[in-house]
């Protein structure tokens, strides 16, 4: 059976994409005899890999050549996340819930991850390097919910059509199933499932609705509670026993793959899992051949001619092997069906990869609600109400900056959960006496704190003064820092509008060094800035975030602002343990 496991820091190779060409013709690169060698490496997710070594090695043993020369390949199984990790760290590039690559990433030729979704994240995560094309699909298996089979009988799995609102109301019901997910931020299957119910809580609830928010924000929290980063750890889970108390405590049902649950069965557990294929379909995981590009000629034409070597009737028989269809949803020799699997599996052109026509801010959305939702965090809230705060925003219905900001920490304050302790501070200068700063709300759990802050929020106002941002940032992480919490991210969440603007304060490089000397690597506070409008500096913000490894965001539209602070609190690093 397969283990897409997560290493604690994410290490692999680093690539990009382009779209695999025509057929060169074997013939023309594979002669009778060659000389010296042209090594050509190849990381493919572990499931497939065995499929494109052996591909690879019956190429190579034919003579792969290309001008007289020999070419030599080398598989290796790569972890999906892993690799991901790796290029986001080589192009500077942002994913929610993938963690920081390790220094061994050795980088390939080739890479074959598991969905098209991880280049796409990449893209949109910051990756401008990588070329705008998706690589083409060379395996596809279509995404499930694996369930038990006497709880899938129960729902009725084997009598009729079952659809993603009919899970989302058994997952959301006064007697939930028990569903989990592996880490949706670190798992190509796991995140097509968080999509369909995300969707389907929006077909239910009605789209952007407060019915349909509450409806996503339960499913996630009831999935979080079997959440694994670890897919064996998952398929553990499922009851191991028909033993009443057995299948009481068992997981229930989970978003995998159809190969996850073929691999499963196919070791002969007292109790077999259901293959339930909900509608509308999800995403599958579509399996895209990505080259480098920026590789020797010589490598691009041999890659060019090892897709088509792994597109042939042969390669589609390695394929059903590994429980794997070919790219166009169809099975290969020896395929072993779940019941009730559809013939062909997908709905769309393989050589455009699943993710092809997929909006990333659907994604975005999914992967930054899923971490704001399910992580526990300690936060102060620190609110810029400075003169210009008072401006209005004209995309915004005339609702001014400081309105607009209010507003997104109302909107974050509904996504997180008990287990925060969130703090509000406001800013300005000279706003509380000689201080720049006012306490609104002290930091304490959401449990009893969630009222207080829904009415400090309520209560702010504009000032008349200026932007005391240098003494206002200094003091909130002094104010963290007295109290760190371990086992949770501590962080200083600072909203502004402008650049600091206080004749009186401290200077920038007086801040940087006082933060240099504050700083513990065994209590570590992160700082993250939003900018909101034109007038922020970024530049004047990343040596103080950087310090404490955080990062700014700036837009220049207010209305985003909601947005960018989801995005900035599920960018956090894990909680240290």
């Amino acid at each position: 059976m397969r283990s897409r496991l997560r290493g604690a820091g994410a290490a692999a190779t680093a690539t990009a994409l382009v779209l695999v060409g025509s057929w060169f013709g074997y013939q023309q690169l594979a002669g009778p005899s060659c000389s010296g060698r042209i090594q050509l490496s190849v990381a493919a997710t572990p499931e497939i890999q065995p499929a494109v070594k052996a591909a690879v090695d019956n190429w190579v043993a034919d003579g792969a050549a290309v001008g007289g020369t020999c070419i030599a390949v080398n598989v290796t199984a790569a972890e999906s996340v892993e690799v991901a990790a790796a290029v986001a760290s080589k192009h500077g590039a942002t994913l929610a819930g993938v963690g920081q690559a390790s220094g061994t990433a050795v980088t390939p030729d080739i890479w074959v991850p598991d969905s098209s979704t991880w280049l796409l994240r990449l893209k949109s995560g910051g990756a401008t390097a990588l070329a705008p094309t998706t690589g083409a699909s060379i395996a596809r298996s279509p995404v499930v919910v694996a369930m038990p089979e006497p709880v899938a009988a129960r729902i009725g799995w084997a009598e009729k059509r079952l659809a993603w609102t009919d899970l989302l109301g058994q997952v959301n019901s006064s007697k939930p199933l028990r569903a989990g997910i592996v880490e949706p931020t670190q798992d190509a299957a796991g995140l097509s499932g968080l999509l369909a119910l995300a969707a389907a809580a929006d077909r239910a609830g009605g789209a952007g609705s407060a019915q349909a928010q509450a409806a996503t924000i339960g499913a996630l929290r009831q999935l979080a509670t079997n959440r694994s980063s670890l897919r064996q750890d998952l398929l553990a889970r499922f009851p191991r026993s028909s033993d009443p108390a057995a299948m009481a405590t068992g997981l229930g049902a989970a978003a995998l793959s159809e190969e996850d649950v073929i691999a499963y069965n196919s070791t002969k557990p007292p109790i077999p899992l259901a293959a339930l294929y909900l509608e509308p379909v999800p995403m599958p995981l579509d399996y895209p051949f990505a080259v480098l590009p920026g590789i020797e000629q010589v490598k691009a034409s041999a890659a060019k001619v090892l897709f088509e070597v792994l597109t042939t009737p042969s390669f589609r028989n390695r394929l059903a092997a590994q429980a794997l269809r070919g790219p166009d949803g169809t099975w290969g020799e020896g395929f072993q069906a779940p019941q009730g699997a559809p013939s062909r599996a997908g709905d769309g052109p393989a050589s455009q990869g699943a993710a092809a026509g997929l909006d990333p801010i659907a994604i975005q959305q999914a992967t930054t609600t899923w971490s704001v939702a399910t992580q526990s965090g300690r936060m102060l809230s620190v609110i810029d109400v400075s003169g210009s705060m008072k401006q209005k925003v004209a995309t915004a219905n005339g609702a001014t900056r400081l309105q607009v900001t209010v507003a997104a920490a109302n909107q974050g304050l509904q996504l997180f959960d008990d287990s925060w302790a969130i703090g509000l501070w406001t800013f300005s200068t000279n706003l509380n006496g000689p201080l720049d700063y006012r306490e609104v709300v002290p930091i304490k759990p959401l449990s009893s704190n969630r009222d207080a802050l829904r009415q400090g929020l309520a209560s702010i106002k504009p000032s008349n003064g200026d932007t005391g941002l240098y003494d206002t940032l200094l003091a909130a992480y002094k104010k963290v820092q007295e109290d760190w919490e371990p086992g949770k991210v501590n962080s200083v969440v600072l909203f502004t509008d402008g650049k600091n603007d206080d004749a009186d304060g401290i200077s920038q490089k007086d801040l940087l060094a006082q933060l240099k000397k504050l700083r513990d690597p065994e209590q570590p506070i992160q700082v993250i800035i939003i900018g909101i409008g034109s007038d922020v500096s970024q530049a004047e913000l990343e040596p103080i975030t950087a310090i404490t490894g955080g990062r700014p965001f700036v837009t220049v539209d207010p209305t985003k602002i909601g947005e960018i602070f989801l995005q900035a609190i599920a960018l956090r690093p894990p909680a240290p343990r």
